[in-house]
């Protein structure tokens, strides 16, 4: 997937008023890693930064310390395991989070609503707020879906690089879940292709026949997750299309700048 920020030293946030100095440079620092593909020279960590080299070791030799960076055989440096536990932790939270958005995309499109995020080579549902109808979509919450037959799966996916995706397909294959799932490679890189160009993604009675499912991307999230909407093809119309797909891109927004902590605490 692509890095969920920029990694050039214009990019990162100046310290913040009254904030500690050396805690923002070791954050930043981590996710320069993380930008990086989780390893990373000391050198490097100090031309992307700016900061001097006797900083940046004494931060890394801190942070290895803790547990949260590694010294590798070949003396460059990776994320730790440490990491692994708060991450876990950050992404169960992730759906918590996201509960209000996905309640105010109840209320505005009717459908039961949403989130997803990769684990793996799976899609994994982490939220989901019912529709009020009585006929309506249910996902348990925790499932795990292969993503070539899922809108999500399709939104995840689409800004992989097409080696990346033909390497996942291989991995866990592409049964058919209907009549209407793509069980090609080559299709289903066209399908991302379609939703590159239009901005969302769709699963047309892939996953379950008589559902329809539209999905976005959350932009810039830490980790890569999506939203969606998922209701009756009798009522997922391609008119009904028109009109949910921007509440679901604005939902999807305000949920990154929640995220960020611009707009923390706020559904609107």
């Amino acid at each position: 997937m692509p890095p969920s920020h920029a990694s050039t030293a214009d990019s990162k946030p100046a310290a913040s008023s009254g904030g500690v100095q050396s805690l923002e440079r070791a954050f930043d620092l981590l996710e320069r890693m993380a930008d990086a593909g989780g390893e990373v020279g000391l050198s490097e960590l100090s031309t992307s930064s700016g900061l001097p080299l006797p900083t940046i070791h004494r931060l890394i030799r801190t942070l290895v310390l803790c547990g949260y960076v590694r010294q590798q055989p070949n003396r460059r440096y990776a994320l730790g395991p440490r990491l692994i536990r708060l991450g876990e932790s950050a992404s169960r939270l992730l759906g918590t989070w996201a509960r209000p958005y996905l309640a105010r995309l109840v209320e505005e499109t009717g459908e039961t609503a949403n989130m997803a995020m990769l684990d793996g080579d799976e899609v994994v549902y982490v939220a989901q707020v019912p529709s009020k109808h009585s006929m309506r979509m249910f996902t348990e919450v925790g499932r795990r879906v292969l993503p070539h037959s899922t809108g999500v799966g399709k939104a995840l996916l689409a800004h992989t690089p097409p080696e990346e995706v033909r390497a996942l397909l291989a991995r866990t294959g592409m049964p058919a879940a209907t009549e209407k799932t793509i069980t090609s490679p080559d299709a289903f890189l066209e399908a991302l292709e379609h939703v590159r160009r239009t901005g969302y993604a769709m699963d047309d009675n892939e996953q379950e026949i008589g559902v329809r499912c539209l999905a976005v991307t959350v932009p810039d999230s830490p980790t890569a997750a999506a939203l969606s909407i998922s209701g009756p093809a009798g009522r997922v119309t391609e008119a009904a299309t028109e009109r949910i797909v921007p509440v679901l891109q604005q939902a999807a927004r305000d949920l990154s700048d929640a995220l960020a902590g611009a707009g923390a605490g706020s559904t609107g």
